[in-house]
């Protein structure tokens, strides 16, 4: 049986579910895979040498999250010059070439919001981080025609650089807010892509009183499924689109670089991977 050997990169990824995912898919395709969890901190290494470490030890891959996705795309190749406008990598392949990079969290929110709403056009969207997921979704977005972005982040540096990569004038609007409480008003969708919420980082970044008149809402936190923000949100009415959702399509996505070939029991692999989580 072929082996494929997968990994994480990331900072707060114990509670991922990120290898069920691929070793299920694997065990459909055929495949034996492995899948480490790689915390650059707890390895007393820094994240270029933890990416070297995994490419000189043979794996074929890695998956890479919260805070080194941006880092990422600065250290591989980027076969795609979309993806250099991007500016984030979630998804490493190792090769003869040297790394190459892709972002299947653009690919995967663009399924998961078509899934969900249809050909239900985003609107104006209150975009609350623009780090490396809130690039990837910015730009999934645009392609999905959202009238305007109103972007907000604590690190105002990070909202300029978005906003100049989305290029100027045009469709989509791009504003740039000083606080979530202003992104969000007014707004048709609000999407969180910042780490709050998340095992260990408790809370929302929107106020309660805030969602009543929102039309939809997604949080790309998945651990837990169900946070502060999306339960806040669905009291008032608003349409969900759960962070697993993107989890389960970027991942899909993901694992078909890895291996070469397309996930054929998508709703087998949903399936199992619900039921080990029950």
């Amino acid at each position: 049986m072929q082996r494929l050997k997968l990994g994480l990169i990331g900072g707060n990824i114990r509670a991922s579910r990120s290898p069920a995912l691929h070793r299920i898919a694997g065990r459909l395709a055929g495949l034996e895979v492995t899948y480490d969890l790689l915390i650059p901190a707890e390895m007393g290494l820094e994240f270029p040498e933890v990416l070297a470490k995994v490419a000189a030890e043979g794996y074929r891959g890695v998956n890479v999250t919260y805070p080194y996705k941006e880092a990422a795309a600065a250290r591989v190749r980027l076969d795609d010059p979309a993806l250099g406008r991007l500016g984030a990598v979630n998804t490493v392949v190792f090769g003869a070439g040297g790394p190459a990079g892709f972002n299947t969290d653009y690919t995967g929110f663009a399924a998961a919001y078509r899934a969900r709403f249809g050909a239900q056009a985003p609107g104006r969207v209150a975009l609350i981080g623009t780090g490396g997921v809130g690039r990837a979704i910015a730009f999934a977005l645009a392609g999905l025609g959202a009238a305007e972005l109103r972007l907000v982040d604590r690190d105002l540096a990070k909202t300029t650089a978005l906003a100049a990569a989305l290029g100027g004038a045009g469709t989509p609007v791009l504003t740039l807010c000083a606080t979530a409480e202003e992104a969000v008003e007014g707004a048709d969708g609000v999407v969180n892509a910042t780490p709050v919420g998340m095992v260990g980082y408790g809370g929302t970044p929107v106020p309660a009183a805030l969602w009543p008149g929102r039309g939809w809402a997604f949080d790309a936190v998945y651990t837990p499924v169900d946070t502060q923000f999306t339960r806040e949100a669905e009291a008032a009415g608003v349409a969900v689109l759960s962070g697993y959702e993107l989890f389960f399509h970027q991942g899909i996505d993901a694992f078909a670089i890895f291996s070469g070939r397309p996930v054929a029991e998508a709703d087998r692999l949903r399936a199992e991977l619900l039921e080990r989580d029950a």
